[in-house]
């Protein structure tokens, strides 16, 4: 992306790439696509010590970030892991991370904040049905005596097998967003894994079966829809973020890919047709990698405008990865439809960002909502 970088960014970057190359290049994405078992269970605290999960957490809490602006340090990550399709519940971890730092009781900022930005536990967002639109309404929360209970089926949560806790989104009787932070243990949570297009992440549907949240477990907050948005905002930049890594690794293995496959005694990138479609798609991922620059400098400096950006980043990058990965495919030509070739592996990333926090359809209709259309 072209976010100018600072000397200790440009040094955050470059450690974050070898420690992916060192630690889980695409050879073992696929590997572990065959067999989850081989995932490397230390993987998680090492990012820890390289600080992908303390960004949005507070120093006195074990947090911090590279240059002080943590939305900017994150996407830098993001960007990284998009282009090697990594595993792993960054995006959700770094979300719930920031609800809790920007608006956790005390106690629980002590309980959680630590253990989430050392990597020892991982988080979710249960928030959606199955369509992932970030919306409350999956899950409904009744006010009690001495907190909330909470009932309902949260669908496609991202990394949700292996957190240890959950954010869940609910609302209230009132109308009004509540945000609980639930253990994963909590009597009353279950989960039911599902299939997934991407074969690096988990996905599971939570369900919330009269589960008990005390008082201090609800986050406290001014404006509750104003708020929720600030949490889509993250969730969608850092996801615009992977997705553009995504797409700019893909383009330079096609480029490549065209450089050297010969057909008729000639490149085939050497074709007019085809240049003029990888030029196409070369745009595509321009505007893409803009578009999360904006809405990372946007929801970084809390802009009046930051939503708006946000969702436009989101809605023009998930129609645009289809798009450039369609173009990859057809350049690749039938080997990029083998089951040996790594081109998959960034169609279904591709495929499941577009929808995870929101597909471009929701998103265009939120930019509607904002200008009262």
């Amino acid at each position: 992306m072209d976010i100018e970088l600072s000397d200790d960014q440009r040094l955050f970057r470059d450690t974050t790439a070898r420690f992916i190359e060192a630690r889980c290049p695409i050879g073992t994405v696929r590997a572990m696509a065959d067999d989850p078992l081989l995932r490397d269970p230390d993987m998680l605290r090492d990012a820890g010590d390289l600080g992908w999960f303390a960004l949005f957490v507070p120093e006195g809490y074990g947090g911090g970030s590279v240059s002080g602006t943590p939305m900017r340090d994150a996407v830098i990550v993001a960007e990284e892991r998009g282009r090697s399709v990594q595993p792993g519940p960054f995006i959700a971890t770094n979300v719930v991370a920031f609800a809790l730092a920007e608006a956790g009781p005390a106690h629980q900022q002590e309980a959680w904040l630590p253990r989430l930005a050392s990597g020892e536990v991982t988080a979710a967002w249960a928030i959606s049905d199955r369509s992932g639109a970030p919306e409350a309404g999956a899950l409904r929360a009744r006010t009690t005596g001495t907190g909330l209970e909470l009932s309902g089926t949260a669908g496609l949560v991202s990394d949700g097998s292996t957190a240890g806790l959950f954010l869940a989104t609910a609302l209230r009787d009132t109308g009004e967003v509540a945000q609980c932070v639930v253990p994963a243990d909590t009597t009353g949570v279950t989960m039911t894994r599902l299939s997934s297009l991407d074969l690096t992440r988990d996905f599971v549907d939570v369900s919330f079966d009269g589960v008990h949240v005390p008082e201090d477990a609800v986050l406290t907050t001014g404006d509750p829809r104003s708020f929720l948005d600030r949490l889509i905002d993250v969730a969608a930049t850092l996801t615009v973020a992977e997705s553009v890594g995504a797409m700019s690794r893909l383009l330079e293995l096609t480029v490549a890919y065209a450089k050297d496959r010969t057909a008729f005694g000639r490149p085939i990138g050497s074709f007019q047709a085809l240049k003029h479609l990888l030029a196409d798609a070369s745009f595509s991922v321009e505007v893409s990698a803009a578009g999360a620059t904006a809405a990372a400098h946007a929801v970084g400096d809390h802009s009046a405008t930051a939503s708006e950006i946000a969702s436009i980043a989101k809605a023009y990058v998930g129609d645009a990865g289809i798009a450039v990965t369609q173009t990859c495919q057809q350049t690749h030509g039938g080997i990029g439809f083998t089951w040996e070739h790594d081109l998959h592996f960034y169609l279904r990333r591709l495929a499941v960002d577009r929808v995870l926090y929101g597909d471009p359809s929701w998103h265009r209709e939120r930019i509607c909502r904002m200008h009262g259309l």
